[in-house]
């Protein structure tokens, strides 16, 4: 019995020494975690952080690489112009910024293969023809159908919102419905423009045309993409104006007849090849974990997609530079992201994720900036509520240019999926009131641009971005 017991022994003391190995082996294969740590010693190695951070936003706000973001982003768009999805200008700029990271002497800039909706927006022209002469300025909307060949010919039905259509269904079989809809805030007054056309073409309506979904108009129509619902016959839809969409309202509730004229030469053509646009600092320590800044390369066809995103995209360029310009590598690798294809729904972003959400688990933080490079006021973050405290402690490092707040719900079509699958995720927040003033509209120019704002962007985004990716241990999930 005593040889077997000690074989017996034997075998459990390898077994137990076997599950150790195992365990350990997993925890150093696994990325750090500050899970376990205090926030007060993490917050004391943040604040050691302080002068690099003031050296970043030195460089950016006062030193050599003042107004190089505008700079670069204004030599862009007035070389490139808008890059609506599909079209041989979003070609031009992939070219161009692949050519210029390298000229920058980042690392690793490569394209990766996605495919992308081409929709074609041709000829569009809407006259009212009763009660009297008018040519409306209008903006068809993204993936919308065109009109046959001699356009549409149809008396107007006017209302303010979906229950009023559903209430008078019976009124609009041949119509053309123009929605006159408020514009309460944008996440809930763009379901007009998404949806618009299928609600109407539910109740026989030939045509829609949507209010432009925004606070401030000088006349100008603003487009988008809207989406078709599955079952529903497709008709034509545009974005009118603020102004001739309430004009219509008031001849309507006076009970005149109103007849327009509405032609679009619009067609989606077949999928083509397009790319995410890549570039790099790598880790000098975990080079396989990342801390991914983005902004999407694609616009409107429809002023120089300057604000939206182009801003966006200037600033995730603009961080990499600082960083390298300061010499500085941290532990895990800042990988800058310009998105193909976002204005039709996050289409290059959604492959990007589907092309690398086997390493999940090494994304430190995804960040994107997609509502404007004004005046920044700090991030929205979505993450556990150590990252949060955390994140909150590397914002106090830009108090020197009052960006400190940290804000509930990072906001980003490309960075959503990553924050849905447990990826912290931050979204720079600025003075924004303006930009939906812009946005989508021949308004989106450089001249929406201001080089001071962008500087304060671009340290920002820096300092952040270099700070998480340089930290012992990743956030916590």
């Amino acid at each position: 019995m005593t040889g077997n017991k000690s074989r017996c022994l034997n075998s459990i003391s390898q077994v137990l020494l076997t599950l150790l190995i195992l365990h350990c082996l997993q925890c150093h294969s696994r990325p750090h975690s500050y899970d376990s740590k205090p926030l007060l010693e993490i917050s004391k190695e943040i604040f050691k952080y302080s002068d690099i951070a003031q050296r970043i936003i030195n460089l950016a706000v006062y030193g050599k690489a003042q107004n190089r973001s505008y700079e670069r982003l204004a030599e862009f768009t007035d070389t490139i112009g808008n890059r609506v999805s599909g079209s041989k200008n979003l070609d031009l700029a992939i070219k161009y910024m692949y050519t210029a990271l390298t000229r920058d002497g980042l690392e690793n800039v490569h394209l990766e293969q996605v495919k992308i909706p081409h929709w074609v927006r041709g000829d569009e022209s809407a006259v009212m023809l009763l009660p009297r002469n008018h040519t409306l300025a209008i903006l068809g909307l993204g993936s919308s159908v065109g009109t046959p060949p001699g356009g549409i010919e149809a008396e107007v039905m006017v209302v303010e919102s979906f229950e009023e259509l559903k209430k008078r269904a019976s009124e609009a079989k041949g119509k053309i419905v123009v929605y006159n809809q408020p514009f309460v805030s944008y996440g809930e007054t763009v379901a007009y423009r998404a949806s618009g056309a299928s609600e109407a073409a539910k109740v026989g309506a030939v045509a829609s045309l949507i209010r432009s979904v925004t606070p401030f108009s000088i006349n100008s129509p603003h487009t988008g993409w809207q989406w078709y619902q599955p079952g529903v016959p497709q008709i034509p839809t545009a974005c009118i104006t603020v102004e001739d969409a309430q004009m219509m309202a008031r001849m309507a509730r006076r009970g005149q007849r109103i007849v327009l004229h509405l032609t679009m030469g619009a067609q989606t053509l077949p999928d083509v090849d397009s790319y995410n646009t890549v570039a790099e600092i790598t880790g000098s320590k975990h080079p396989e974990q990342v801390v991914m800044l983005s902004g999407h390369l694609d616009s409107w066809d429809v002023g120089q997609g300057a604000m939206d995103d182009g801003g966006g995209v200037a600033i995730s360029w603009e961080a990499l530079s600082l960083i390298r310009d300061l010499g500085l590598r941290p532990k895990r690798t800042l990988r800058t992201v310009m998105w193909s294809a976002e204005e039709p729904g996050g289409v290059g972003a959604a492959q990007y994720f589907q092309q690398h959400k086997a390493n999940i688990s090494n994304f430190d933080l995804v960040m994107e900036s997609d509502l404007g490079t004004f005046s920044p006021l700090g991030l929205q973050f979505t993450g556990s509520d150590k990252a949060r405290a955390i994140m909150k402690e590397v914002m106090k490092l830009l108090a020197s240019i009052n960006v400190t707040s940290l804000e509930e719900h990072g906001e980003g079509t490309d960075i959503n999926m990553w924050m849905k699958a447990g990826v912290p995720g931050a979204s720079l927040h600025t003075a924004d009131q303006r930009y939906f003033w812009f946005h989508h509209s021949d308004g989106d120019t450089m001249s929406v641009q201001n080089p001071e704002e962008m500087n304060l962007c671009s340290a920002v985004w820096a300092v952040v971005a270099y700070v998480v990716a340089d930290l012992e241990e990743m956030l916590p999930r």
